[in-house]
Order: structure tokens, then sequence, then C-alpha cells
């Protein structure tokens, strides 16, 4: 069986073409936000990553939280930082986060089995 992670992490870029070709700029435009805004400064990548998950948890964006954790094992997270990460989200926005805690656990064991672990 496979997993809304495996599927995200599987089909992402090909389901997002389309969107790419009917709005460009507004996609370029998302583009120039992310670059700067996600770059190392004051807060490091990887803050900035877990900072974006924990969002993405607690608005209960899924794929939000795929992208993001990918994001943050690429920045060098730790899966314990990520789950802790997701813990002050769960504080923060309740139960409707907590529910889709087991989602974050398979995004994580998908990428487990995709990345090398830092």
């Amino acid at each position: 069986m496979t997993t809304n992670a495996q599927h995200y992490y599987q089909n992402s870029a090909a389901a997002m073409k389309p969107v790419r070709e009917a709005v460009p700029e507004i996609l370029k435009g998302f583009g120039a936000l992310h670059q700067a805004t996600m770059k190392a400064g004051a807060l490091s990548v990887m803050e900035k990553e877990l900072i974006a998950l924990g969002i993405g948890l607690a608005v209960r964006c899924e794929n939000c939280m795929y992208s993001h954790v990918q994001a943050c094992l690429k920045a060098g997270a730790t899966r314990e930082q990520v789950l802790e990460t997701a813990g002050v989200a769960v504080l923060m926005q309740g139960g409707p986060t907590y529910t889709y805690l087991p989602r974050l656990i398979e995004a994580l064991d998908a990428l487990a089995t995709t990345t090398p672990t830092v």
C-alpha cells in the first residue's frame, strides 16, 4: 500500500507542471519570495524550515507538511527535531494538528527509505 507521503514525493513535481504552465508569473513570484525568505540569515535554513513545518502542521496543510519535512531533513534536521517541532505545533493548535502526526511519521519514514540519514 502506498502512503499519502509516498504518493506526494513520487508525484508532486508532475502534479505542479500544469500549474507552472498556466500561471508561470505567479510561480516565479512565489519562488522568488521563497528563496529570499528561506535563505540563511539571523536564522539558519534548518530553523526556518522547522518553523515552516510547524506552521504547515498547525494550519493542516498536508502538502506543506510533506514539503517542509523533506526540506528540514535536507537542511540537517534530525527526526527528533522534526518530531519536537510537531509537538510545539500540537501545543499551539491542539487536536486538529495532533491528528496529522501519523502523516508526519509517514513522511519521515518515506524519506528515510530514499534519503541518507544525517
